[in-house]
Parts: C-alpha cells; structure tokens; sequence
C-alpha cells in the first residue's frame, strides 16, 4: 500500500485527472439516471466535489480541501491558476469570429450590465448581512460577479480570507444556479443562436456555469456563450477592485 501511495503521489496531476475523469462519468451517468439530463453531470459533479473538499478539509484541517491529503495532492494543481486559465482560453478556439461581430453592440452592453448588477446585488447582500467597510462589500459583490473575481478584488483591497472565502462561496453558488437553470429558461429566452449565446453569457458572466448550461442545451452555443463570460470576468477583475471599490469607498467610507 505504501508503495502504490508513493506512486500515486509521485504522479499526482495524473491521478488528478483520473480521479476527475470518473468523477464525471459517474455524474454524468447519475444526470441521465436520475434526472433525465435536465441536472447536467457538471453540475453534479461541482455538488460532489463541493462535499468532498468539505471532507478533506475537515479531515485534515487543512485549506485546500482534499488536496490536503497526499494522495490526492495533484487536485491542487489541476485546481489551480495555471489549467484553469488554460481551459478558458481554449474555448475561445471553437468560436467564429464572424459570429462575434455579429454580437455587436449587444455583446459589449451585455459584460458590462451584467458585472454591474451582479456586483450591486452583491453589494446590497454583504451589507444586509452586517458588511459595512468598503473591502468587504467590494470584495463579495465582485465574489456576486464570479468566484474568480471575488478573490482578486479581495486580494487587491486587503479584504480579510473569511470575506474573501464569502466571496468564493457566492461565485460558485452562481455558477451552479446558472448551470442548473439554463437548460429550463432556454426555450423562454430564446437561448437557440450563437448572438443569444453571446449575450447570455455576457449576462450571466460564470463561465463555468454558462459553459455547463449551454452544454446541456446545446453544444454547439457553449463557445459563444464562454467567450463573452471570458471577457466578463477579464473585465470584472479590473473594475472589482478599481472602479468597484473606489465607488463603494466614496459612499460608504474606508
């Protein structure tokens, strides 16, 4: 045992994407077994990886989740900076940039109304729940916005690891509401062409959770909809802890 544990340890990117790769077999079977697709196997899988990095944390007392525990350290560095960034960028490889011009004016409304609202309601949520210096609420109203700019803006203003785990909390709660709730609101928002995509995910700004919703609508929208939700979150970390906190420091002081 100790011998595979060595092994197993030694090549831990590896296991990670073993691990990974059942993991959403197993979601993807029980999203056709349970729920007839209408729950994509994404979304599951996000719920069980969710519990198990609650576990490992737990178990461990560490911070990384399951990463914690030595077997199952190459999940830290799948889980990190460097890949996740890699597999954004590579769904901009599938989108017609013919298509995108198309999205026009749309497009471009779309990312910045949808960062606005986001980090307005955000804003609202942290101080509904006691938040009132200007860190805190910057932090988990851009966390409303994504789980990628939640963090970044709370780096960059000093916000405290518990806001800035708030933050991370709401970014991924979002992101599965999104993923869950796309494939149910299609048809009534007329989420069937590649301008609709682009606008949608402009919108929604989750790139996770919009690529995982328009997979289970249909794949052929799921580069669109990523490419703007790309820009919406390039353009989140700018303005979270720029624009966002400057304003939020103004009206609610430091």
């Amino acid at each position: 045992m100790e011998l595979i544990a060595d092994v197993l340890i030694d090549n831990g990117l590896l296991f990670a994407f073993l691990i990974v790769g059942v993991l959403m077999l197993v979601c993807g079977w029980l999203s056709k077994t349970l729920t007839k697709g209408r729950l994509h196997g994404s979304a599951i899988a996000i719920i069980v990886g969710l519990v198990l990095a609650y576990v490992g944390g737990a178990a461990t007392g560490g911070e990384k989740g399951l990463a914690d525990v030595a077997v199952f350290s190459g999940l830290g560095l799948m889980g990190g900076s460097m890949l996740r960034d890699f597999a954004i960028v590579s769904t901009a490889y599938g989108v017609d940039v013919r298509e995108i011009r198309r999205s026009g004016a749309a497009g471009v409304l779309s990312i910045f109304l949808g960062i606005f609202v986001s980090f307005i309601v955000g804003g609202l949520v942290a101080v509904m729940f006691g938040y009132t210096d200007a860190a805190s609420i910057a932090t988990i109203g851009s966390g409303a916005a994504t789980y990628i700019v939640g963090p970044v803006t709370g780096t960059a203003v000093g916000a405290g690891s518990d806001v800035i785990a708030l933050s991370v909390a709401a970014g991924l709660l979002k992101a599965v509401v999104v993923m869950v709730g796309t494939p149910m609101i299609a048809k009534l928002i007329g989420l069937n062409n590649p301008k609709s995509a682009m606008a949608y995910g402009g919108l929604m700004g989750t790139t996770s959770g919009v690529a995982g919703g328009l997979a289970a609508t249909d794949k052929r929208l799921v580069p669109y909809g990523a490419m703007t939700a790309t820009f919406y979150t390039g353009m989140g970390c700018l303005l979270g802890p720029s624009v966002f906190y400057v304003a939020v420091r103004a009206i609610v002081g430091g």
